[in-house]
């Protein structure tokens, strides 16, 4: 027998005035009983038994009063919905996502009609009286907002209006301001789930944990590293591309990975070299780093055969094994350093990492300003499926790092905005962790690569 799974509340032509359906709701019994317990006294006087309409009307009202209880009672009323908005926020937002969506299916007409209805003016003779379309079958739609993600289903009925409903992408993500997470069909429906105010998402450095072969970056994104294995950073100067790097070592250092860091701008990251080994910044010194990775690589994949435990389809992580990672910062310049002989050999190199990489647990993380498909051809960049665009970037370099989306980017000026692909095919608007300002990374790199936890906790 199959589950019965709950998705939400349905959307029905009605919810096109939900919210001032929903405000009258908490306004009318405020309103009524401010009046009421204004007026109590006489109310608890009055015999109602007994009392006719002349009674009613020739009865001595004290009218001043009636107009200040009348006054406050609307102003009682109208404070309600403000209240209702103050205290239950999510509440509230749910209501207007939901006249929304119901708006969007009527003004587009997406539904089956069932003739019109004709409205009755006053004066019947007139022949130009007004009529509106009757929906026959509204499409079935559920709404639903669970832990900060909206899920919005939509039935699949093979009918005309099938194409509209099954691209909603971006009228869901402009008209409800948010950003999609995942577009699945299951069941007979279409599920789009959406991510509510990114910017709450956010986190602080102290929450970035990797555990169970992924990287938690926000609080509903995650860095599945062992099933979509690599990541590709872009970003120009001030996008927060280094603290970014920066976190990920941090991160990665506490789940006891092992890093390799080239720097071949001799910046940032160069720096690293003072507290943790494995940090090379030198043409040579790279060139022979990406070398030893690989075969590192490729030797462990032939130890693993034969280790205790191994079965086919298992990974590194099976066996027991710490993961690998080569992070590679300014990638671009790199290249721009090598003649062509030095420069197909580091992309031969690199072309084995992010194709036999996941399974051996070797992981590549490279970094930089614009991912030209000179130095990522040959399939290189499509094997990157964890992308994080920072910063301001161009349409050229957004059609570069995501290829042809159609999603309109837009710019805001945060340190660590930008957007990202995690690997399933949808670009969501995406936030760096949050570094506290002072915030040593030295120091605290310093003290895991020894083994010593630092005393300092950022906030």
């Amino acid at each position: 027998m199959k589950r019965f799974r709950y998705r939400g509340k349905r959307i029905r032509p009605a919810d096109k005035d939900l919210v001032f359906r929903s405000a009258c709701c908490a306004a009318l019994p405020v309103a009524l009983a401010v009046f009421v317990l204004l007026n109590l006294k006489g109310i608890l006087r009055t015999d109602w038994r007994s009392l006719s309409i002349p009674d009613i009307v020739g009865q001595d009202w004290n009218v001043p009063c009636l107009l200040f209880s009348g006054i406050a009672a609307l102003l009682a009323g109208a404070a309600a919905p403000v209240m209702a908005y103050r205290l239950f926020p999510d509440t509230v937002r749910q209501l207007i996502h939901r006249q929304k969506l119901a708006r969007m299916v009527l003004e587009n007409q997406w539904y089956e009609q069932a003739g019109r209805t004709r409205r009755e003016s006053f004066f019947k003779d007139l022949s130009g009286t007004d009529a509106k379309p009757k929906a026959a079958r509204f499409p079935r739609m559920y709404y639903r907002m669970e832990n900060g993600l909206l899920h919005f289903w939509v039935e699949i009925t093979l009918g005309k209006y099938q194409e509209p409903l099954l691209h909603l992408e971006n009228r869901l993500e402009s008209g409800l301001y948010c950003e999609l997470v995942s577009r699945e069909l299951q069941d007979g429906f279409i599920e789009y789930t959406l991510l509510y105010d990114m910017a709450a998402n956010r986190i602080p450095i102290s929450k970035v944990k990797a555990e169970g072969g992924r990287l938690r970056l926000m609080k509903n994104v995650w860095w599945e590293y062992d099933t979509l294995p690599h990541m590709l950073i872009a970003g120009g100067t001030g996008g927060g591309k280094t603290y970014f790097i920066l976190t990920l070592i941090q991160a990665l250092l506490q789940a006891k990975a092992a890093l390799y860091v080239l720097d071949p701008k001799n910046a940032d990251l160069a720096d690293l070299s003072t507290v943790t080994p494995e940090v090379y910044y030198r043409k040579e010194d790279i060139a022979a780093c990406v070398s030893r990775f690989c075969d590192g690589m490729m030797q462990r994949s032939e130890s693993m055969k034969s280790m205790q435990g191994y079965r086919t389809g298992g990974n590194y992580a099976c066996l027991g094994l710490e993961p690998h990672f080569l992070i590679f910062d300014e990638y671009v310049a790199f290249m721009e350093m090598l003649n062509v002989r030095e420069r197909e050999d580091v992309l031969n190199k690199l072309r084995q990492i992010v194709m036999l990489g996941r399974q051996a647990g070797y992981f590549l993380i490279l970094a930089c300003q614009r991912p030209d498909a000179k130095y990522l051809g040959d399939g290189i960049r499509d094997q990157f499926n964890f992308r994080v665009a920072l910063g301001r970037m161009s349409e050229l370099g957004y059609s570069m790092m995501f290829g042809e989306a159609g999603k309109e980017f837009f710019f805001k000026n945060v340190k660590g905005r930008g957007y990202a692909d995690t690997g399933k095919g949808v670009i969501t608007e995406f936030y760096t962790p949050i570094v506290p300002k002072g915030y040593d990374f030295l120091r605290e790199i310093g003290a895991l690569t020894e083994g010593v936890v630092s005393d300092e906790k950022p906030d």
